[in-house]
């Protein structure tokens, strides 16, 4: 229903928040598109870019010739915040509460003489809410796990002694963190054997990873839990423990690799590697997808399975800087010293090219 005109000041302020909305959906497309590889998540902006043209086109072509640059009194008015940022989250957060803020601004304005564009942008703005929740996700702050490069499982079936003597032993040689994988184990035993680990860590300074169960994370106040395909969604996983813990994702493809940045887990696990005793399996991805990974993903990549201090030269040549073993270190006698030799080996520094 169209009423009387609007006046030239709220073309002004219609063209100034038209302008506002498509800048700020570019940059969080541009996000998307450039630092994600997402291409659900830009084709859904871009949907959304497009759509708030045809809502507001009309209304567009009439504001922009009111547009009047040199008499706006805000054009000058910042504050020292808005002059920098800190990081691509930054710049995303930033563009994420600008967007519907002029969606508002745009849906109110337009109430006072077009209803049915203003109910338009009104279901633009409901749309940008879900696609903002799901680009928060991937906005994780700096993560405890960052440093890690040696990372090892505890199984009791895989170790040469007792599975707490060789968890004790391999932070003694230098793993970083330590992961309790026990699939068989009833759930109260698994929680004594998850605390008493998280005591260990927590007094050595090393992460506490629990396998699969969140939780026996949360319970056992471990550092984080680490999900399979067919665990618990890390989204699911995120609102039981909140946004403090460390999420880690096995993944086997790019798909999964990819869905584990916009899940918003905190690293991934990328594999297998090589053929392992440990836990048989059927694909292979290999070295190949390592390498897809340390390209093409930002988050903090672990090389898992069949990983040896003489294979790991070839791990590290992806430019993958993390690993996860198993038998390579509490399968051997000297779990010590076999966690040493693949600690010295990650903290080598990768060969220049001179290419």
């Amino acid at each position: 229903m169209i009423r009387k005109p609007p006046s030239s000041a709220v073309l002004r302020l219609l063209d100034a928040n038209g302008n506002r909305a498509r800048e700020g959906l570019r940059v969080l497309e541009d996000y998307a598109r450039f630092v994600l590889d997402s291409t659900p998540l830009s084709e859904s902006l871009k949907s959304l870019r497009h759509d708030l043209a045809a809502a507001i086109g009309p209304v567009a072509a009439q504001a922009i010739v009111h547009r009047d640059v040199e008499h706006d009194v805000g054009r000058l008015l910042k504050t020292p915040r808005e002059a920098t940022r800190k990081s691509v989250a930054d710049v995303v957060i930033a563009a994420g509460k600008r967007l519907p803020e002029a969606l508002r601004a745009l849906e109110e304005y337009l109430k006072t003489f077009d209803s049915h564009a203003a109910t338009r942008v009104e279901a633009l703005r409901y749309r940008f809410y879900e696609i903002e929740q799901q680009v928060s996700r991937t906005l994780r702050p700096a993560s405890r796990f960052d440093h890690v490069r040696l990372y090892v499982l505890i199984t009791q079936s895989a170790c040469s002694g007792d599975w707490f003597a060789a968890a004790t032993q391999a932070i003694a040689g230098g793993a970083d963190c330590l992961q309790l994988r026990e699939k068989d184990l009833c759930g109260a035993e698994l929680l004594k054997r998850a605390t008493r680990l998280v005591k260990l860590c927590r007094q050595q300074g090393v992460l506490s990873i629990i396998n699969d169960r969140a939780d026996i994370c949360l319970l056992s106040g471990a550092d984080g839990v680490h999900l399979g395909q067919d665990d618990l969604p890390a989204i699911a996983a995120r609102k039981l423990l909140g946004d403090e813990k460390i999420i880690g994702v096995s993944t086997h493809h790019m798909e999964q690799a990819r869905q584990a940045v916009l899940d918003g887990a905190d690293y991934i696990g990328a594999g297998p590697v090589f053929k392992s005793a440990t836990k048989p399996r059927d694909i292979s991805p290999g070295i190949g997808y390592l390498q897809q990974v340390a390209d093409e993903i930002s988050l903090p990549g672990v090389a898992i399975a069949g990983i040896t201090a003489e294979n790991v030269g070839d791990v590290l040549a992806t430019g993958i800087r993390r690993i996860a073993v198993t038998a390579a270190v509490v399968g051997c006698e000297d779990v010590q010293g076999a966690a040493r030799r693949l600690k010295k080996i990650l903290g080598r520094k990768r060969p220049q090219s001179h290419g």
